[in-house]
Order: C-alpha cells, then structure tokens, then sequence
C-alpha cells in the first residue's frame, strides 16, 4: 500500500504517464526512517523538504506543516504493518502539463515505505572498499545540495562500483575535490580532526550529517571542522566513514592501497544510537 496525495492505495495504481517526476525529474524526496511509530528527525526531513520545494519553485500547499506530513508518513507504515521499523520515502512532484515549461507549480505527494530488520544502527568490520569516481562530476551549485530525482550520476557511478568490485564510490566535484559517496555524506578523520566537505561543494546537506557533526562536537580531543577533501588527502586519513539516515555509518576499511581504522566511527555510532534508544 502506498499513500498518493493523501490517500492509502494500492501500490500498483497507475500514476506515471503524464508524470512530470517521470518525464523529467520534476520531483523531491526525503527518505526517513521510522522507528516505533516515530520518525527519526522529523523536524530536520520537514525544513529540508520544505527548502527544496522552494528552490525549484514549487508551490507548499497551505495545509503541507509538519504535523500534517508526520501524519501521512506514518498512515503508511501503519497501513503495511512496519511502525517498528522502516525507511519510508515521500516524494513530492509537480502536477502534469507542459514540457520543460510546467503549466502549474501546484504539486502532489507520493508515499511509500519497506521495512528494515534492525531498530538500532549497526556495521559491521568487514572489508568495504571504495574507489573514485571520475566519469561524471557534481557541480558546486544550491542544486546539489538538495534531493532530487534526477539521480543519473548516482547511478552510473553505482554500476562503474559494481562493474569493478567496489563496494562504494566516492564522488567529486568540478574541482576534482571529494563531496560526498554515492549515497551518503563522507566524514575524514586525521589524528584528532574530523573533516567533511562543506555544502558549498556541492554535496547533499545530509540530515544524518547534520547528527553526526552535532554529536562530534561534544566530543573531547576532536577537532571539527567543514573544509575541503582532496584525493590525495584520503590516502592520509586515519578513517574514512559514509553517513546517512537509512544506514547511520558506513565505516569505510580501504581505499586503494591504503586501510582504515574503525575508531571515532564506533563512539558516534554509539551516540547515535542513544538517541534512537529514547525515542
């Protein structure tokens, strides 16, 4: 079951011929995770949505507040039975008509959620090897920043990962910087520094970005800082670890010849975890 514009519906109704999402990418989306019939940074997902839809022009129906969304979010894991835990995904399109010129900037909302074993987050220690990804490069612009279906970088990257026995890719910008992973933001550690790239890169503003640099903030001994990541800086780092809100922490064990610590990661997973715990 799915929810489409408000409506709790069966999920092979069809919705995709003059879809502008479909047709061109006219769509943004969060993906939340919903743990006891609470979504995990609720309020974060929302002002992240919210500043989406306005920077590609979207009109936010009046009656789109939080309360009302947390409500629609939630009807469908209720609706298939996965309020204890699942990744719930809304996406947010313009309405049909037109071709590169929408006829309307009024929108509609589909809803749709799988269920995830674990509660808590966890990784485990075995190898995870990432390499640079070099065909296509993310361009240092507001775009970026924010979620987007047009996903095609992503993707491609993800077969050229796949293709080569990766199990990750690392994603650069047009100035050959490092931004981010194919899915999720890319945290370095080096002796006491925890660094990742600013959004003015061009990586996404992650919401589990956001928990993590609060959580190592707080944290004795550890300088935190924004700037840039060159590729040569990665052979150079004590950790590597990709972040994001379905996954939590991805500790990131070697990237070509060079191999990982897991040491910072395990304390802000642990961090991490409290918070889900009292939720």
């Amino acid at each position: 079951m799915i929810n489409f514009n408000g409506t709790i519906v069966s999920q092979d109704t069809n919705i995709l011929t003059q879809n502008r999402a479909f047709l061109y990418g006219d769509a943004v989306f969060e993906t939340v995770k919903i743990v006891n019939a609470k979504i995990l940074f609720l309020e974060d997902h929302y002002f992240r949505l919210m500043a989406s839809m306005r920077v590609v022009r979207m009109e936010i129906p009046m009656n789109f507040t939080m309360e009302y969304l947390e409500e629609q979010i939630l009807s469908v894991a209720a609706a298939n039975s996965l309020s204890s835990s699942c990744r719930t995904r809304i996406t947010v399109y313009r309405n049909d008509g037109g071709y590169y010129l929408p006829q309307t900037n009024t929108v509609s909302f589909l809803i749709h959620s799988i269920g995830i074993e674990e509660v808590l987050y966890s990784f485990n220690e075995q190898k995870y090897e990432v390499d640079l990804f070099k065909d296509f490069y993310i361009t240092k612009q507001l775009l970026s920043s924010i979620k987007t279906t047009n996903k095609i970088l992503n993707i491609t990257a993800s077969i050229f990962a796949s293709e080569n026995g990766f199990d990750n890719c690392l994603l650069l910008n047009d100035s050959k910087n490092v931004v981010e992973a194919i899915q999720g933001n890319i945290f370095m550690v080096t002796a006491n520094k925890l660094i990742t790239p600013p959004v003015s890169e061009g990586c996404l503003n992650g919401i589990m970005r956001k928990q993590i640099l609060d959580f190592a903030k707080k944290m004795n001994n550890l300088e935190v800082v924004e700037e840039v990541i060159s590729p040569f800086d990665l052979q150079k780092a004590d950790e590597l670890f990709i972040t994001n809100v379905i996954k939590g922490i991805q500790p990131i064990t070697k990237y070509r010849k060079k191999e990982f610590d897991v040491v910072v990661a395990k304390v802000l997973l642990e961090k991490l975890n409290e918070v889900v715990s009292s939720t």
